[in-house]
Parts: structure tokens; sequence; C-alpha cells
């Protein structure tokens, strides 16, 4: 059976540090795969709000995630902190991709427990409709 396997961007221009929680982890005392999403909301929010965004307010517009795709390669257990990294790429008329690299600390090293990318689309809430990217928005994010 064919895996997902997804090329990430060389760099990454947002990092941030989230302590894996009691809650995220399932039946097996690892962090669950329905967790890993919820954390990746999490990590765009603050890469959103870095920028100075929400998640209903990119320079007037909203976003939708359109698709997600998640590789996993290590587990994630409680206590540890996740270090992840995000960058912004594929921008289109009306939406762009969001890459993101989780890392974990194992010793001294720092291994790759998920790398992830979101489909995000912009829309107008109160058309409920797509809409285009806000000129600023390309830049900002790459910045």
């Amino acid at each position: 059976m064919p895996r997902t396997k997804l090329t990430m961007p060389a760099s990454f221009n947002f990092t941030t540090n989230i302590p894996v929680r009691i809650t995220d982890l399932n039946y097996g005392g690892h962090v669950g795969n329905d967790s890993i999403l919820s954390l990746i909301h999490e990590i765009r929010v603050q890469f959103l709000r870095h920028h100075g965004y929400e998640e209903l307010n990119v320079a007037g517009i909203g976003l939708i995630m359109s698709d997600v795709t998640i590789e996993f390669r290590h587990e994630l257990f409680y206590g540890e902190t996740l270090r992840a990294s995000v960058a912004a790429a594929e921008f289109s008329k009306v939406g762009f991709d969001l890459y993101y690299k989780l890392e974990k600390l194992s010793g001294e090293k720092w291994v790759s427990v998920t790398h992830a990318r979101t489909g995000m689309v912009c829309y107008d809430y109160s058309l409920k409709k797509i809409a285009a990217v806000p000129k600023e928005v390309c830049s900002k994010l790459l910045s």
C-alpha cells in the first residue's frame, strides 16, 4: 500500500513549543492521531496570531481548511514538549498551503514526530463563498 510522503519546505519562518497534555493521549498511552490534528490547529492559530491574524480575520477574510495530510513518524508522550515549525507555501488565487514540522527532544537530538500540510482556502463568511487571498497575506505569511 502506498504511503503518504510530504515534500517539506527547505525553511520554516515560525516556531513554537507546545507541551503534551494528558488529554492528548489515547488508550495506547501516546498522543492519538486525532490529537495531532488538534495540535496542528493550535499551531496554526499561533502562527496566524504571530502575523497579526485570526482564522476568521486574515486581512478581512476568513479561512477554511480544505484538506489535510499527516505523516506520522514517531510516538509522542505525556510530559514531552513539541517543537512545531510552520511555513506557508503554494499560494493560489484563493488559498495556500501551510506545512508543519513537529519534533520532540530525544536525548540531545530533535527527532521528527510528524510532518503535515493543511490546504487553506480564503472564505467570506458573510457572503458564504470563497474569496481571493488578500494581497498583503502572501508577503506577510512568507516573512
